[in-house]
Order: structure tokens, then sequence, then C-alpha cells
């Protein structure tokens, strides 16, 4: 039987701060994103209508901040009260130990990391908690502030998703996932380029359980999506050529490439 999905409302004005988080949770199997509220308001709603289980709730947020939308729950007769994790910019004991009064059960301090923001998550939504070298039960984990570093990673994946919304690639295509992957891959390991069907796609593959021909005709298809997504100009741009002439049937392996080069960039 498939395990249940933790599901997550994300409320936080930083349009680019959402896209990087968004587009990494998607990667996750085991997490949904229902919905992104710019403003306190908003994610009041969004909490009555989707009863998620999870909200990802920024302090500084117009309308109501976040410290305002953890008192508003406080009142509000919810089916399914939340957990809530609290992210700010400001390190501050006095504002950390506001917003775990009011109910918040992490404060986490941009930036952070994000590969361990998930690890915070699961250990939130599981039994048992193992990590690296400790295992813990829910149960006994506390209320309490967390700073997470900030990693290389998250701007990374921050740069390889802007590149790849400039030329037109919708996030909800599975086929997008598999781009970014291969970019990522890439950045990090150039010498893949040199063999994209052989090394890169059954990489490509493994990690997300399918074949390397299905990774291959599914970034065909984000390729094609980008043709016909009415950004010619950034595409243009990007790869350095009109569209209608010779270079328009480029290779899988030369988007990879360019787009990579333009998120080193």
């Amino acid at each position: 039987m498939e395990e249940p999905k933790i599901n997550i409302v994300i409320a936080d004005n930083d349009k680019d701060f959402c896209n990087v988080l968004y587009d990494y949770l998607l990667t996750q199997e085991d997490i949904v994103v229902n919905g992104i509220a710019e403003d306190g308001a908003k994610a009041l709603t969004l909490i009555k209508d989707k009863k998620p289980d999870l909200v990802i709730l920024d302090l500084v947020m117009p309308i109501l901040d976040g410290l305002k939308v953890l008192e508003s729950l406080n009142t509000m007769e919810l089916d399914q009260v939340p957990r809530i994790i609290v992210l700010s910019a400001v390190d501050s004991d006095i504002i950390s130990q506001k917003a775990v009064s009011l109910g918040a059960d992490y404060y986490v301090t941009k930036p952070f990391d994000i590969e361990i923001f998930i690890k915070r998550i699961r250990r939130m939504f599981n039994t048992t908690v193992c990590d690296d070298d400790v295992t813990n039960p829910l149960n006994n984990l506390k209320k309490t502030k967390i700073e997470i570093k900030k990693s290389q990673r998250v701007d990374l994946i921050g740069q390889i998703t802007s590149s790849i919304h400039e030329i037109g690639i919708p996030a909800n295509i599975k086929s997008y996932m598999y781009l970014r992957e291969a970019i990522n891959m890439v950045v990090n390991n150039a010498s893949l380029l040199s063999s994209v069907p052989k090394e890169l796609y059954p990489l490509i593959g493994e990690k997300f359980n399918t074949t390397a021909s299905m990774v291959d005709s599914s970034i065909s298809h984000a390729i094609d999506v980008a043709r016909t997504s009415g950004k010619a100009i950034t595409i243009n741009k990007i790869f350095n050529y009109t569209i209608g002439n010779e270079k328009v049937d480029s290779t899988n392996s030369d988007y990879i490439e360019m787009v990579t080069n333009k998120s080193k960039l």
C-alpha cells in the first residue's frame, strides 16, 4: 500500500524563494505542495480549504504577518490543525520564543540547507527518526529554534530552476524534473555530456525509477514545450540562434549543455 504523502502549504511573499522550494519539493515522492500564499490572509484561506499537514510560514508577509497567522490559527475551528515551521531572516530569541508559544514547531532562519530542511519535515511526520547518527521518537522532539546554514546546492538548484523557467518549461510536467536533474548532474560532472544516452540518462532513470529511453523521450518533450512556449526571444538569446534556421533541431545534449552553461554563469 502506498505510504501517505505529507501535504504542505507554503506561505511566503518571496517568489524566487517559493519557486526554488516548490521545485525541490516536487522531486520528493512523499511530499505534495497543495498551495502557495503570498500573504497571511491567503495563507489562512488555504489552510482552511486544503487542510495541510504542514505549513511553511514566513514571518514577514503583507496583510497579516506570520505571528498574526499563528494567532488566528489558535482561534479558528479547524478539522485538522497543521504543524508549523516558521521561517525568518531574523535570528531573534524573542521572536522565536513568541512563534513557539503561538504553536510553531520549528523556527528556521534563512538561508538554510534545503536537504537538512526536508529531513526536519520527515522527522515531524515519522514515528521514528533515522538521521546520520541519531534515532529519536517523535514524541521526544521539543519545539525549538533551529538554524540551518546556507548550502551551495540551494543556489545551484535556484539557478537551474530559473534557467528552465526562463525558456518556458513549466514545472508541472514530469519531464521538467528529468531535465533539471540532467543539468544538475552535468554541472557537477561535465564529462557526462560526452555520454548522454549511455551514462547520463541511466543515472537519471535510476534516480526516478524509470528507463533511460523514457528519460530521453521525456526530455525531448520538455524541449518541444520550450520551442512552442512563445518565449522565442529568450530562447534565441540563450541558444544564440533564431528559431527557424538549421539549428532548430538541436539535440537534447545541445539543450542540456546550453542551459548548464547559463546556470553556471
